[in-house]
């Protein structure tokens, strides 16, 4: 059910992340985002680069707001996450897999 901000915001995190270690902002990173019932827009977004960047975490925080909407309806919208794809996701897991949106990374806007 990707209404499920587990695993919708678990998605986007991953499309985060590798937008940004594509974009050549880092080399690894973790983004960690979180919610609360009821709230649509995510309380906290945090950005970690493991001090493999040249910007500051907070650099990148900033990159990430300029250029992802966190919210869950609009993630479900730019993920695509209504399509029936979810099948595949049983076998070899959700996440390194080409096929999947969340595994492409976004053109950021620096």
């Amino acid at each position: 059910d990707p209404s499920k901000v587990d695993r919708s915001g678990a998605y986007a995190a991953r499309w985060v992340a590798k937008s940004l270690v594509k974009a050549r902002l880092c080399r690894r990173c973790l983004v960690q985002v979180s919610y609360s019932i009821g709230i649509s827009a995510p309380l906290s977004i945090a950005v970690f680069a493991y001090g493999t960047s040249s910007k500051t975490n907070k650099e990148l925080l900033d990159i990430v707001n300029n250029n992802f909407d966190l919210r869950p309806g609009i993630i479900i919208r730019d993920l695509n996450l209504k399509t029936p794809i979810y099948r595949k996701t049983a076998c070899y897991g959700h996440f390194g897999r080409s096929e999947f949106p969340w595994e492409q990374a976004k053109q950021l806007k620096l």
